[in-house]
């Protein structure tokens, strides 16, 4: 274990069972009932302050970077940073696809929302139709490519558990609110990783949002 191993640790665990509260129904609708001024900016503060809070945790990982493990060299070096570039890409052209006024939270700061949007309309996005979380992919693709050290291992370790449990919990909620067409959605399309016998085409994707919609 690289040194500062117990702090990165502990900060990771932090971050991570802040943000699992703060993005969890129960504690939205606690603060719509006993603070409902507040919930037009709840987003907004949400994504804030996990911001906010990732600053430790680069700090911690910066500071104590343990022992270099690998450094990509000849053609891996070439695979490696070509797949980073191509999450990185993917990324940006995912924000056009996003309602990011949603995702930030100004939509609902000017709109004055007071409720809780539990979950919006059932949508398969060109990325939805091969994973069913594509931010996840491009995150787990982007920081797998990377040179490593020893804290950076453990921490892009932890970050893939978070992920891996966040994605089970937010499919949770998705079950809950869309039933059993989200169901038939994991049935056809892969967690995290893209299979190539496993995905939509245009017309499936469309087929399966239209019975929601009937």
């Amino acid at each position: 274990m690289p040194e500062g191993s117990p702090l990165i640790i502990t900060l990771f665990l932090a971050y991570f069972t802040i943000h699992s509260l703060t993005a969890s129904l129960w504690l939205k609708r606690l603060t719509a009932a006993h603070l409902p001024a507040l919930m037009p900016y709840y987003r907004l503060l949400f994504n804030g302050l996990a911001l906010l809070l990732a600053l430790p945790l680069l700090v911690a990982v910066v500071s104590y970077p343990g022992e270099p493990l690998w450094q990509w060299t000849g053609v891996g070096f070439y695979v490696a940073n070509g797949l980073g570039l191509l999450a990185v890409v993917a990324f940006l052209f995912s924000l056009k696809i996003y309602d990011m006024d949603e995702f930030w939270g100004l939509r609902q700061l000017r709109e004055r929302v007071g409720e809780v949007r539990e979950m919006g309309p059932f949508r398969i996005s060109p990325f939805h139709r091969f994973v069913r979380h594509p931010w996840y992919t491009m995150i787990l693709v982007f920081i797998w490519s990377r040179d490593m050290g020893a804290s950076q291992l453990l921490s892009y370790s932890l970050v893939t558990f978070y992920l891996l449990v966040g994605s089970r919990m937010e499919e949770r909620k998705l079950i809950a609110s869309h039933g059993e067409v989200y169901r038939q959605y994991c049935q056809r399309v892969p967690g995290l990783v893209p299979r190539p016998w496993r995905y939509l085409s245009r017309m499936e994707a469309a087929q399966l949002m239209s019975q929601q919609e009937g």
